[in-house]
């Protein structure tokens, strides 16, 4: 049986009169992978950004395992929540590991004057969160550049560390903010099994992504955000069959445009025109032609009268 890690009942967030998300419910189960799509501007990142504290919703409200949360980021995360970003937001001039250590603050209860004397609860804190740190980049395969700065990864390295510096917290959920944005199919695909990855370690996901291909192999379900409105929730089946998912990613129709037997009508009309076309072009040329002839004939004659008048005169 699963159970709700998370239940959003109606959430609306207005900025002054613009509505950007308006009367989500929505639900994750544990062990689930859940996916959140939309076009540009469905308020897919606000909703994202109503879950984790960084915005109160003006209506509404947000609960991790039964629990309201705080309308406060840090304390989202001690809940149990953690996320990644659209932009990427490492510490750029940090080491790969430090980056991972940031993570574990929310799990250690060492505080300021433990740190300045630096006595064995401290010394061990911070070993069992390096060994901790050590076994995600392990696990998300950057073990080998644990002391390489951040900024000198490639692209879809540096989104790996984000990963494993959000799995650092211990979550329950993690939110992915389009984990695959710029990335290349191989990439792509790596990032989909270290998520199938992270599902197996018993720790739901939620993701945002526009790569359709992605979204649709990875998901248990997937809800569809149309201006700020929940469309459709269902599974990758249902959605993609959907016509007003279609419609919201390729437009709607436009006023007036003709049906399928409207279309037709025109396209037999359009054929027989086409048909009828080289009949009357061949009549028309016909036509011309043997005007030609009558009067290149007329100007022979003329020719010939004018030289026998020429003729008789000069004798």
């Amino acid at each position: 049986m699963t159970t709700p890690v998370l239940e959003a009942r109606d959430v609306t967030m207005r900025f002054g009169g613009l509505t950007a998300v308006r009367s989500v419910d929505f639900t994750v189960n544990s062990g689930e992978i859940v996916g959140l799509i939309g076009p540009n501007g469905a308020g897919k990142t606000t909703f994202f950004n109503c879950l984790t504290g960084l915005y109160v919703p003006t209506e509404g409200t947000v609960a991790y395992q039964g629990k309201v949360l705080p309308p406060k980021p840090h304390m989202v995360t001690q809940a149990g929540i953690a996320r990644t970003f659209q932009n990427i937001r490492l510490f750029a001039n940090m080491t790969v590991l430090e980056n991972v250590l940031v993570g574990r603050h929310t799990r250690t209860k060492e505080g300021l004057w433990s740190a300045l004397l630096r006595g064995p609860g401290f010394r061990k804190a911070e070993r069992e969160s390096e060994e901790r740190a050590l076994q995600l980049l392990e696990f998300v395969g950057l073990a080998e550049k644990r002391e390489h700065l951040a900024r000198n990864l490639p692209y879809g390295e540096q989104r790996k560390l984000e990963i494993a510096r959000a799995l650092a917290s211990e979550p329950g959920l993690l939110l992915l903010d389009e984990p695959t944005a710029g990335m290349n199919p191989q990439e792509t695909r790596t990032t989909e099994e270290l998520v199938f990855a992270i599902r197996d370690m018993g720790i739901a996901v939620l993701v945002i992504e526009h790569d359709m291909r992605f979204i649709f192999n990875l998901c248990d379900r997937v809800a569809v955000l149309v201006q700020g409105e929940k469309l459709i929730e269902g599974t990758s089946e249902v959605v993609q069959a959907d016509e007003r998912v279609i419609a919201a990613y390729l437009g709607e129709p436009f006023e007036g445009e003709p049906d399928t037997a409207e279309a037709a009508e025109v396209d037999t009309a359009e054929a027989a025109a086409a048909t009828a076309e080289p009949a009357g072009a061949t009549t028309a040329r016909a036509g011309t032609a043997g005007s030609e002839t009558t009067e290149a004939g007329t100007a022979e004659v003329e020719a010939a009268g004018s030289a026998d008048s020429t003729e008789g005169e000069t004798q």
